[in-house]
């Protein structure tokens, strides 16, 4: 089965220029699926992001707190800001928080591209499952970069752009590589490519 034919624009996977995919929000319990931990492990991924206990972390697209609540798990003695356009997502974390205790995480209204948080806040951003939901990546990672601090990090996972069991369709997905190259745009350096997931490419780059 040729790209041509899943890919309308022609090109490869994620070569394209239109408005991002968006989730729809009916589907939210389907992002608490336990079935995910096989895939997209919250712990493996905390560890490859090289974030630590006194992190600062910022979880643009948070969604209903699926890495937001264990990250706050994991960084014991600092803080989450799960950052998400949606109200509906922070409501529901701001109840799961609850429930598991978890004190040191703040629910954020935002914007696709901007997030009304300081400059220089965060040790690390993370973004899931978002690239192919931009309109504007780039102006997005600009504005990633502006709330890392020197030497912080931002840590970016989207779908693979090749048949997966789940996932957006695949005319919307991007290839790690030229999102490498968006990050190097924007004013990231040290970009890596860590192959640990089935279905995901997994970015992370240094402010």
């Amino acid at each position: 089965m040729s790209d041509d034919k899943h890919h309308p624009h022609g090109g490869r996977p994620g070569h394209h220029h239109f408005k991002g995919h968006k989730f729809d929000p009916a589907r939210l319990e389907k992002l608490r699926d336990p079935e995910r931990l096989l895939t997209l492990p919250p712990d493996l991924i905390w560890e490859t992001t090289g974030a630590h206990r006194d992190a600062v972390v910022v979880d643009l697209g948070c969604g209903p707190g699926y890495f937001a609540l264990p990250f706050a798990k994991k960084a014991l003695r600092g803080w989450v800001y799960a950052c998400d356009i949606l109200p509906v997502m922070l409501e529901y974390i701001r109840r799961a928080s609850a429930d598991e205790g978890a004190a040191n995480i703040t629910p954020v209204l935002c914007g696709e591209a901007h997030v009304p948080l300081p400059d220089g806040l965060a040790d690390l951003v993370f973004m899931a499952n978002m690239h192919h939901e931009f309109d504007d990546p780039q102006r997005a990672l600009r504005e990633s970069r502006r709330l890392l601090r020197p030497g912080g990090r931002l840590a970016a996972l989207d779908w693979k752009p090749e048949e997966t069991p789940h996932g957006p369709p695949l005319e919307v997905r991007f290839h790690p590589g030229d999102v490498a190259d968006q990050l190097r745009a924007a004013g990231f350096s040290g970009v890596a490519e860590h192959d640990i997931l089935p279905h995901n490419w997994f970015l992370t780059a240094t402010c």
